[in-house]
Formats: structure tokens, sequence, C-alpha cells
């Protein structure tokens, strides 16, 4: 039986009848195509990812070993529904120890995620009518946005510029867009630029939201990984809870990636919503991973330590990018570097774009980084580069900078 009837059926969010057929190629393709064509040139080559955007090293043991004991009890054995009460007690509890956030109502104020990925696609249909717009960060994370396109709705792209500190200007937003607007998307600790929220603009944010009556959409993935200073919430902010949620997430914090487990804390409403949406997509989480998540929640000391490795590394990528030329910086939290891409060599080829020059360090300097061209052209590298220890990690360092070296950039 022929299935080309199929090719017709598929809806116009995903392409339609062009699904599948599309000849662009997104950037993650290319990197992996251009990955796949260096290693095939360079047979038994190393090479160093610094795209990959997760943690390396696996969760505490202490936390693995309390994931082994509550999966052998009987009592965790069913659906989870929207969650236990321990997880969303142990949150309501970290949010007080970590970022000074009081008055969170765990029982209505807090509801678990299968990661925040799915929180973040949820949302939207949560609030998005035909024609609604969802405000949203770029460079960012799309998924909200995504889902917003899904629901009938568009996005406004607000643009982080280096000259405002990556943090987006939320007084040029025209008023007929404001007028359509539902939700506020923001990420910080930011990806991908690295850059982190004051207290002043979170306020900022505060009274944007009431101005205009957007629900705020606090993205805090990063939130806990921030050097020089104490981790910040969205929700410490004076009125934050009032006009939206903050999304924490237990895979960059505790390195537990592939566990798949969040929360979203904030307004009473848009957590009811939240679940009531959520209650229509999953069954919850399994009970011995929630449990597990309680267990490092109560240890912050375990991201404290995840931390300083971070700043470590990025410490010496900064230092090795600046001798190869680039004006790399500090970033003020997460694992990130946000650096700007060439515009060529001195005396050899020149890039029409990060995506350009992403490619070229790929094919000829057999390092892997993620370009980024939605507000000037930059890349990004990660600190979760894979090193077996402390001193592979410094001969991985060291090849980075033998690799880099020799080159003279232009800007």
């Amino acid at each position: 039986m022929s299935d080309s009837y199929i090719q017709k059926l598929f809806s116009e969010r995903i392409g339609g009848s062009r699904f599948g057929k599309e000849t662009k190629i997104y950037k993650f393709e290319k990197i992996k195509r251009a990955k796949r064509a260096a290693l095939a040139a360079n047979p038994g080559a190393e090479i160093i990812d610094l795209g990959v955007g997760e943690p390396d090293e696996m969760a505490a043991r202490s936390v693995v070993k309390a994931l082994a004991a509550e999966a052998a009890k009987p009592e965790n054995r069913g659906y989870a529904d929207n969650g236990i009460q321990e997880y969303k007690d142990a949150a309501a509890e970290y949010l007080k120890r970590v970022y000074g956030v009081k008055g969170i109502d765990p029982q209505k104020e807090i509801l678990h995620s299968i990661g925040s990925k799915p929180a973040l696609a949820m949302l939207p249909y949560a609030f998005i009518n035909p024609g609604d717009v969802a405000l949203v960060t770029v460079p960012g994370y799309p998924i909200l946005a995504t889902h917003a396109k899904y629901a009938g709705g568009e996005s406004y792209h607000l643009l982080l510029e280096e000259k405002n500190g990556f943090l987006p200007r939320l007084d040029n937003i025209p008023a007929a867009v404001r007028r359509r607007a539902k939700l506020l998307y923001i990420n910080y600790p930011n990806n991908p630029t690295g850059a982190v929220a004051t207290k002043k603009f979170f306020a900022e944010v505060v009274s944007f939201a009431r101005a205009n009556k957007v629900v705020v959409v606090q993205d805090a993935a990063y939130a806990a990984l921030v050097y020089g200073r104490k981790p910040l919430s969205f929700l410490s902010t004076p009125g934050a809870k009032e006009v939206g949620v903050e999304i924490h997430s237990m895979s960059k914090a505790f390195n537990m990636t592939g566990w798949r487990l969040a929360f979203v804390a904030g307004n009473e409403r848009v957590v009811s919503a939240f679940g009531h949406i959520k209650d229509n997509y999953d069954s919850g989480q399994f009970k011995a991973i929630q449990k597990a998540g309680c267990a490092a929640l109560s240890h912050p000391e375990i991201t404290e330590a995840t931390t300083e490795k971070y700043r470590r590394r990025l410490a010496a990528l900064v230092k090795i990018l600046k001798s190869a030329g680039f004006d790399a910086r500090m970033p003020g939290g997460s694992f990130y570097l946000y650096t700007k891409a060439p515009r060529g060599i001195k005396g050899g080829r020149g890039f029409e774009s990060a995506e350009d020059f992403s490619e070229y360090l790929i094919r000829e300097k057999l390092i892997s980084t993620v370009p980024w061209d939605d507000a000037g052209a930059y890349i990004r590298l990660s600190a979760t580069f894979e090193a077996k220890n402390k001193k592979d990690e410094d001969r991985v360092l060291g090849e980075i900078n033998r690799r880099l070296s020799g080159m003279e950039l232009l800007f």
C-alpha cells in the first residue's frame, strides 16, 4: 500500500506537504556534517567538542544511591501524575535556602515537570490563542516560541546585544505588539551569552508585565551557576510572583541531565494552568527520580563544587582565546563563553558569518563550537568538554591553545 497520501496530511505547523522535503540545512546538522568530514579527513584524530550543551559529569554518588534505594520501594511504583508533595516541599526549601525566596506555597505554587523543556513547551497552550504574541529573547532556546506558533500565535524577537549587557530592551517593543502579547520569555543566566540579570532588570520586567498584562516565564536552568556573585532568582523580586513563574532544572545545577526533572514555581494561577495542560500530556516523572531530586536539592554544595570546576575551565578558555586574538570575557553565569566571530584571517580566508567560521574551526582545527548569527556574529564555547580528570582537563586546554595559536584574526 502506498503511503503517498500521508505527505498531504501533515499539519502546517510542521510544514504541511513540504515536511521532510525542505532543502535548507540547519546549523546543527551542518555542524554534524562538518564533524564527520573532519574525522574522515583526519582518521584517528581527536575532535575537541566545545559545543556540547550538557554537563560532562554524572550526578553525585549520593543522589544515584538515593535513586537506587527509592526505585526498590513498592510505593514508588505507580504513576506520579502531577508530582509528589515531598519534591514540592524540597523545591520550596531550596528556593529559600539558595536564593532567599520566601513565601512560596509548596502545595499551590510549585509543580514538577519532566525536565524544563516540556514546561516551556506546555505553557503557551495555557495562554496563547491564534493571533497572540509571545515575546522571546534572541539568540536563545526556541522551545516556547515554537509552541506559541503551534498554538496559532506569533513570536516577537527581543535582540540580546552586547551594548546592552545582553539584556532585552523592553522599552523598544512597539505598542501594537505589546497589546497582543501574552507571554514574556527570559532566560538568566543566559544561554548562549552567559549574561546574568540584575535586580534592576528583574524589577523592570515586573513593571513591564504589570503595565502590559503579560505573564513572565523566567527560564532559570543556569540560575545556580554564577561567578563572583550570589545566585539571583526572579522570584526574589518584589511583585514577581504576581506576574509570572520561574522554571528550575535539575540538569545543569546537579548534573542530572538525562533524569528529566524540573519544577515550575511562582504565580498560583499560572502554576495551576500549567498543571492542567500537563495533566493532559503526561502522568508524571517516576517517583523515585523525584525523591532522588529531593536528595539533590537538600545539598546545594553539589552545585558549588560543579560551579568551581566551570569557573576554572572558563577562566582558562578566556585566557586561551585572548591570546589567540578574541575579545573573550568571563561570563557572569552558565557554562558558556560567547565571543565575537572574526570576519577573516590575515593573509587567509574570510568568513561571511559565525556559522562559516564555526565550520572552519571544525574542519581545520578540529574544534567544535556553536555559531549564532541572530544578533551579530558570535560563537558559543562550552566548559563541559569531556575530560577524565584535572590532568586530562589541562591536556585538553593545552591542545586547544596549540590549535588556536598562530592565527591572526580580523574583526
